[in-house]
């Protein structure tokens, strides 16, 4: 259901705030929402015109999982703090590994630079820096001497022959690093995971 169906329209001055603020009055616009606040994918979901869902088309897939774990661990008053970001989302859909691993890199050094470290289990530490070696090995544009990082030595070259590797990544194995980053961020952010997962949303953001 489209804001216009519920009896405002989407255009005018209504902040992603405004816009929340009406859902949580009971204003049809969220009545299909299950949780008890939108997630800022959603919101940009309606701004783009796009069918309600938190994986809209027009915002990159690694961002939307960043974004959508962010929400996930953030407390009601963070996720709030989320939707008036949710204009920056707009039109961030591209091809390529650079913004993908770029974002998957920031995302990792947030992860291991956390100030409580001890929090980070070593399985994770492991995937983690896996992650973050084939992250710069594909910002590094994958130069001959050296090997990307953890199981991408073994799928990255097998799917470069079906044309494919660029969009697994993107879809799939970068969206799985960096929410797992932005997981162990919030658990070992020291009990200050609203203002540091915000401000980590805010520089993913700034890098695409």
């Amino acid at each position: 259901m489209s804001r216009t169906e519920a009896g405002a329209s989407v255009s005018g001055s209504g902040t992603p705030t405004d816009l929340y603020a009406e859902g949580a009055q009971g204003n049809a616009y969220y009545a299909r929402v299950a949780r008890s606040e939108p997630c800022v994918m959603e919101l940009v979901s309606k701004l783009a015109k796009e069918p309600w869902t938190d994986r809209p088309s027009s915002v990159h897939p690694v961002l939307g999982a960043v974004a959508r774990t962010v929400h996930d661990y953030s407390s009601r008053a963070g996720r709030r703090a989320l939707l008036p970001l949710a204009p920056s989302f707009l039109a961030t859909a591209q091809a390529g590994f650079e913004s993908s691993a770029r974002l998957v890199a920031l995302c990792v050094s947030a992860a291991l630079t956390s100030p409580d470290p001890d929090c980070i289990t070593k399985d994770e530490r492991g995937r983690l820096a896996g992650a973050q070696e084939t992250a710069l090995y594909l910002l590094a544009s994958r130069p001959a001497d050296r090997r990307p990082g953890g199981f991408a030595r073994w799928w990255l070259p097998m799917l470069d022959h079906l044309n494919l590797s660029e969009s697994f990544y993107r879809g799939f194995v970068a969206t799985e690093h960096a929410a797992e980053a932005v997981a162990v961020t919030a658990r070992a952010s020291g009990g200050d995971s609203d203002v540091r997962l915000r401000r980590l949303l805010k520089q993913c953001l700034a890098t695409v």
